[in-house]
């Protein structure tokens, strides 16, 4: 293999210039964590531009991080760290704007249950992010027989008013992205997957998966326009879906509804009737240590609240955790595409307080995955959060150095054990 950097064949030689040919992994883990940034940035900011919503100075920003990254252009740390930090800030406007064209076409969000399980009849089952692909698929069903179903991160849907009031959406079924395997196949109907947190679709089910615009998988049947006719015939085509109502969650405590409560928020903190805010949530996934977080939502105070967010909410949101000053404990924000709304409640509350976002009683433990997550991890580093923690295991893309100037710059660190890490939350 030829190496660019210094013109000499790379494999078996030792290269001279500094930050190339595994010299410098701080800066290539520097750039892994710019360019992770940025592919989560970019479905923020794709799923924003669907609703209208666009800012060219994000544009600009995402073509000049990307630059910074090739050959030959940035070995500077530094200046990487820099751009990594504004790939947060940016990702605070994109967030923003996904947040603002989410409620001009939907409605404000507020606190609603949606029933988890289904209807004797045809149905169809929705998953990924894109709330845009929901309300077209809605809207070309309804006056029909045909009841449509959340799965996954389209929970959050029910709590918009647009929806909700849908005659055709019926509930949720299902859990989280990393299920489906399980969970599709005793879905009798078809299955559209908006976004990423798709999977390989098995045998049994992979003529009922249709994935849209650039989303598409070995087997499914990509749909290049929002013309859903071929779901709705196979809707019809298929065995209808039994009655089996499991239960409900409830969703909706979006940004707007806990801010509509500040005042009696700040008022009960200052009475000791609210000990500490948790935010848990984030991405969820398959691999061993995810229990932490059901143990962490369990440990905590019960005169506390949990925020979450994300899939990861399907961690906890299968237990009871009672409810505080009449208001449920655990309360659902909403998607991952919904984490501008934390952020607005933190700032909130610390400009209620007359203090910084660190100084509030709150808790930031979250789960990763993904890309997404990177960009609002970045996000928060960006805004000043410090003290997060991040799990099960630490981004295999960061180095030992890296990773310590976060520790150092953030206290910034990774998920232990529940009790211990509780017990310190509570120090």
């Amino acid at each position: 293999m030829f190496c660019n950097q210094c013109e000499q064949t790379a494999h078996g030689h030792a290269c001279t210039v500094v930050g190339v040919c595994g010299k410098d992994p701080d800066v290539q883990s520097v750039q892994e964590l710019i360019l992770y940034g940025l592919k989560g940035m970019a479905a923020y900011a794709n799923h924003a531009r669907r609703l209208g919503k666009s800012d060219e100075s994000v544009s600009a920003f995402i073509e000049e991080a990307l630059f910074s990254t090739m050959t030959n252009v940035n070995f500077d740390l530094a200046t990487l760290v820099e751009i990594a930090l504004e790939v947060g800030r940016k990702n605070v406007r994109v967030m923003q704007l996904l947040e603002e064209g989410h409620i001009e076409a939907f409605g404000e969000p507020s606190p609603a249950r949606a029933t988890h399980g289904t209807k004797a009849g045809p149905g169809i089952l929705v998953t990924g992010h894109d709330l845009v692909d929901l309300r077209d698929l809605l809207d070309q069903v309804e006056g029909t027989e045909i009841r449509v179903y959340t799965h996954g991160e389209m929970l959050p849907a029910h709590a918009y008013p647009k929806f909700r009031e849908h005659p055709n959406l019926a509930g949720h079924y299902g859990g989280p992205w990393q299920k489906q395997h399980r969970e599709f196949p005793d879905f009798a109907g078809p299955i559209v997957a908006t976004t990423n947190c798709v999977l390989i679709p098995y045998d049994s089910y992979k003529d009922r998966l249709f994935t849209t615009r650039f989303t598409a998988v070995p087997g499914g049947t990509r749909l290049k326009t929002n013309d859903f006719s071929a779901v709705i015939a196979q809707a019809r085509a298929c065995p209808p879906l039994p009655d089996d109502v499991q239960g409900s969650f409830e969703v909706g405590y979006h940004a707007g509804a806990i801010l509509g409560l500040a005042g009696t928020i700040v008022d009960a903190v200052k009475a000791k009737q609210i000990s500490r805010f948790f935010v848990i949530g984030g991405c969820d996934g398959s691999e061993p240590g995810r229990n932490y977080f059901t143990d962490f939502a369990d440990l905590t105070p019960k005169d506390s609240f949990i925020l979450t967010m994300g899939c990861g909410k399907y961690r906890i949101n299968g237990t009871d955790h009672g409810t505080h000053l009449g208001l449920p404990r655990l309360l659902d924000m909403g998607q991952c595409n919904d984490s501008y709304g934390a952020v607005k409640v933190a700032l909130a509350l610390a400009d209620a307080f007359q203090c910084g976002v660190n100084d509030l009683p709150l808790t930031i433990t979250l789960s990763w995955f993904e890309q997404k997550a990177v960009a609002v991890l970045l996000s928060l580093l960006a805004l000043g959060v410090k003290g997060i923690r991040i799990g099960p295991n630490p981004p295999g893309f960061l180095t030992a150095n890296v990773a310590g100037y976060l520790k150092k710059e953030f206290d910034l660190d990774v998920t232990r054990e529940a009790k211990a890490d509780m017990a310190l939350a509570l120090a």
